[in-house]
């Protein structure tokens, strides 16, 4: 797939977005950063909401904007997903998919089902269509509204924050469906959120933001192991690893997953054997040590090598990378403990892994 060039610069009193990037084609790619950073506002202008002065902005060798060239929202083949779903509340769930429908027409001039079926079965919202919309939960209006963004078939869909407005339940209840969208959609996502965790279970690709600038852009596993970035994420730095379910072990409900180099054990939430999974390990659930510790309450336990140290959010910690096998980890360390251990590139060390998050 092509990439998607991105080239803007726009200023408002007291601030400015400035970047010029080529995103992903395909995928989830996360817009990440702090409110007030300049996500929505990117997000707007590759929608055709926000019109930056000065930028060139093409989609697969299409160009929508650049000196010349200005092709307004209704003629960009997207779906825009926001906070708050704004359903019309006299029409109901069907009739609100069939109203956003109407800018999809197929090519005898009829509206074209496809895209409605689908998103309907993805979403799972086929038993709700004629009910009207006060009688939805949070969630279920939330699946409504982006059932109503892929009902137009578009090529590129945009989330803004989608879970912004819902409480942890909620969340958890609509989290499947993004995950369905992930495996199942061919066309690219662009996701904007400040929730390190829907980062880490819905994206392929990671944009740093911070003050209308990106700091990082590139895979998901390697942009989180970088350690200039966690300091950004406070208690949310880590990484998230691309496995395999390999065993069950139906004793104590544990599930082995095999990762690059690396065998983890998690809790067993019911995936079947031989799934592809991700599993997200926080920088202060590793520690380090010289020595394998043999009488231990931790199950997961690693041979690994020092590859790097960097400065943490405060100066009593540091954050060390750390290669198990093909497996990049980062622990979390006072100073003083990387001191007395000589914590050094290349240093040969075990450790251990006191949580891991099957996502």
């Amino acid at each position: 797939m092509d990439p998607i060039e991105v080239r803007l610069r726009l200023t408002w009193p007291g601030f400015s977005l400035e970047l010029d990037e080529r995103l992903p084609g395909r995928g989830v790619t996360a817009l990440f950063g702090p409110s007030g950073c300049g996500k929505t506002t990117l997000l707007r202008c590759i929608a055709g909401l926000e019109r930056a002065p000065q930028g060139r902005l093409a989609f697969q060798g299409e160009v929508w904007q650049d000196a010349g060239t200005w092709v307004p929202t209704h003629r960009r083949p997207l779906g825009y997903v926001f906070q708050e779903p704004s359903l019309f509340p006299h029409l109901t769930v069907l009739g609100n998919l069939r109203f956003g429908q109407r800018r999809s027409p197929a090519p005898g001039g009829t509206a074209a089902p496809s895209g409605l079926d689908q998103a309907v079965e993805l979403l799972g919202i086929g038993p709700l269509l004629e009910r009207r919309p006060e009688r939805l939960s949070g969630g279920e209006r939330q699946r409504v509204g982006i059932a109503r963004a892929l009902a137009v078939n578009p090529r590129i869909l945009l989330m803004d924050e989608p879970l912004a407005a819902l409480d942890h339940q909620r969340k958890q209840e609509i989290l499947p469906y993004l995950e369905r969208l992930h495996e199942r959609l061919s066309i690219p996502v662009l996701y904007v959120s400040h929730a390190p965790d829907e980062v880490a279970r819905l994206a392929d690709h990671l944009v740093v933001l911070e003050a209308g600038r990106v700091l990082a852009s590139g895979p998901l596993q390697e942009t989180l192991a970088r350690l200039d970035l966690p300091i950004r994420l406070g208690e949310d730095a880590g990484v998230v690893l691309e496995g395999r379910v390999a065993e069950r072990d139906q004793r104590w409900h544990l599930l082995r997953v095999d990762c690059a180099g690396a065998s983890l054990w998690v809790r067993d939430t019911g995936v079947a054997i031989g799934r592809q999974v991700r599993v997200r390990i926080l920088a202060r659930d590793v520690s380090v040590t010289l020595n394998q510790a043999h009488a231990s309450s931790i199950v997961n336990t690693l041979p690994a090598r020092v590859a790097a140290l960097g400065e943490d959010s405060h100066p009593a910690l540091a954050l060390v990378r750390l290669q198990a096998g093909a497996a990049t980890v980062l622990a979390r360390v006072t100073h003083r403990s990387a001191d007395l251990l000589g914590l050094a590139p290349g240093l040969a060390v075990w450790i251990q892994i006191k949580a891991v998050a099957l996502l």
